[in-house]
């Protein structure tokens, strides 16, 4: 695993040991920085499952200019810590170790808005439509805020989920990733 493109391209970065996360592969990172990107001019970004912060990692090496990465895992923490630094860009991330609905409520309170959000789930989660719903309510997302979601080629998620609709979809093997924006009839 490396950061493909951008400021840290190139550098490598560590896995979490064990069999409990899923890396995403580069050939589906680049695919998906080619389906919202591939470059940004700034913005903020969440990983809200980091596992070793590859897709925020990736985000920031692109110009997003700050991601919030967020896991359960200590492990996980530990790794996207030491591949923020690896990657040089500790200074424009802050890690936490919390569940899901627990770090949206905690970023809700603090008014926290995001324009990439990368939602990577353990692929026998499937709460999807919950934590996007959640965001929402919570107004997390910016007016052109994309959500992508990357799952299990065998579940299909609605195509609307709130004010948001799925763009495009694409398939790797079992991996798909799904990009939900929000619809200009919100």
């Amino acid at each position: 695993m490396r950061v493909i493109s951008g400021s840290a391209k190139g550098r490598p970065l560590k896995a979490v040991p064990g069999m409990g996360t899923r890396p995403t592969t580069d050939k589906v990172k680049e695919a998906i920085f080619s389906m919202i990107g591939p470059y940004f001019t700034g913005g903020h970004a969440l990983d809200l499952f980091a596992g070793t912060g590859g897709l925020g990692i990736e985000a920031l090496s692109r110009g997003m200019e700050a991601a919030v990465f967020v896991d359960a895992d200590r492990k996980s923490v530990e790794v996207v810590r030491a591949n923020l630094q690896a990657a040089r860009l500790e200074h424009q991330a802050e890690v936490y170790r919390n569940e899901a609905s627990r770090a949206l409520k905690a970023l809700g309170k603090r008014g926290a808005k995001f324009d990439l959000v990368f939602l990577d789930p353990p692929y026998k989660m499937t709460a999807i439509a919950e934590l996007v719903l959640a965001m929402q309510e919570m107004d997390l997302l910016g007016e052109a805020a994309a959500i992508v979601v990357e799952h299990d080629a065998a579940n299909r998620f609605d195509e609307r989920i709130g004010q948001f609709v799925c763009t495009k979809r694409a398939d790797y093997g079992e991996t798909a990733v799904s990009i939900y924006r929000r619809s200009a009839e919100s």
